[in-house]
């Protein structure tokens, strides 16, 4: 499916179709058939049965290198069920509390400050992308983790390979084994020698506990939240500044309410694009179908964010929605996005910092000479160039 070329941060026109019938048979890139889950309530329903197994939930339905009964890596914290998955989770959510994230707000609020400095230093034209978009969540992921900073190029070179549904196996193969050889030397560094990290408290909270994670679940769980950690929000920065130079008259609105505003950009932009996959461990009711036991399921997200049922008006961005439903941008359920709320404090920060102090902002070239990620995982533009005026 295609997105309009009138709008192209829409998601594809033919889900409206779908979501006023029943489930659909699709036909993924991988060779398999699966249900193609539309609607708000019946993607929820599917994001929250447990059991609906998440073990194809790295997309895979897309990756036509990938094999749908390929074994689940340990650490594979988006993939594993059960007691494995709740025993990581856990451990990876003591570091994300309300407190931690709180704690970090000033050093993203710093770092984003540093970026505005430097991109306002120049002759008056950047690349928002390169510029400002994507160093800010990587470097953020990169302190939180314990990964020097000067190694940030290298894993936003990886993670592209990573999330491409245009890669091949062998260059898939490749980034995923030079990351995963960096990343163990890396863990090894912290066994030795613990430092002020996530990693190094999970490693020592972990052996303190007699449930020491592996070498195995350590890299595993590294990518995971190196990939998720910066491509997702990277992405969502740069379309929710597309979005807003498009409609300027809403900047006041995120400027006053920065929270209420990021929320409903989440929605409207929703940017993990291939929705994630399910598998039915048992025959289950999803809506007014039965779907059987072994069959396989497609929740699309930006498909459930559109939905005029939940969302009256879904294809308008509208930051003064009464009473808004919760959108699923983030997932749903026991798997529901671990950073999701560093997430919305890096959005709250960079959109407020950058459109109060850069208020003349405008696109450099037209719309139309934009070019959209239409073959990756994540959503975005791959250039966003900016003006502004002295």
């Amino acid at each position: 499916m295609t997105r309009p070329a009138s709008c192209p941060v829409d998601p594809p026109e033919d889900y409206a179709k779908f979501r006023g019938a029943e489930l659909m048979k699709v036909r993924c890139p991988v060779g398999m058939d699966a249900w193609l889950v539309t609607r708000y309530a019946d993607v929820r329903a599917v994001l929250s049965d447990r059991t609906m197994s998440s073990r194809g939930a790295s997309s895979l339905h897309v990756n036509p290198y990938a094999g749908p009964d390929e074994e689940v890596h340990p650490g594979s914290v988006i993939q594993l069920d059960g007691e494995r998955h709740s025993r990581l989770r856990k451990m990876v959510l003591a570091e994300f509390t309300v407190r931690r994230v709180k704690a970090m707000r000033e050093y993203v609020r710093e770092l984003v400050g540093r970026h505005l400095d430097a991109m306002l230093a120049r002759p008056g034209t950047a690349d928002l992308v390169q510029d400002f978009a994507l160093p800010i969540p990587s470097l953020v992921i990169c302190e939180l983790l314990g990964v020097p900073h000067a190694d940030r190029e290298r894993f936003q070179r990886q993670s592209v390979a990573l999330v491409s549904t245009d890669r091949t196996a062998e260059q898939s193969r490749q980034a995923r084994d030079e990351l995963s050889g960096y990343l163990a030397g890396l863990f090894t560094d912290k066994q030795r020698d613990p430092q002020d990290d996530v990693f190094s408290r999970m490693i020592t909270r972990g052996e303190a506990t007699g449930d020491p994670l592996t070498m195995e679940e350590l890299v595993i769980l590294g990518l995971s939240l190196l990939v998720a950690g910066h491509e997702t929000t990277a992405n969502m920065i740069a379309l929710s500044v597309l979005v807003l130079l498009e409609h300027p008259e809403q900047r006041d609105v995120v400027l006053r309410t920065p929270d209420r505003a990021v929320e409903e950009l989440l929605r409207y932009l929703s940017v993990v694009q291939f929705g994630v996959l399910r598998y039915a461990t048992e025959d289950v009711a999803v809506g007014e179908h039965t779907v059987k036991a072994g069959d396989w399921l497609v929740a699309a997200l930006n498909s459930a964010n559109r939905d005029e049922e939940a969302f009256p008006g879904a294809d308008e961005l509208d930051f003064h929605r009464e009473s808004p439903r919760p959108h699923l941008a983030f997932g749903f359920g026991a798997h529901q996005c671990l950073g999701q709320q560093l997430a919305r404090v890096e959005l709250q920060e960079t959109l407020t910092q950058l459109f109060s102090r850069v208020p003349s902002l405008r696109l450099a070239v037209s719309p139309e000479e934009l070019e959209f990620k239409h073959n990756t995982l994540v959503y975005g533009v791959r250039q966003l160039p900016i003006t502004w005026s002295r």
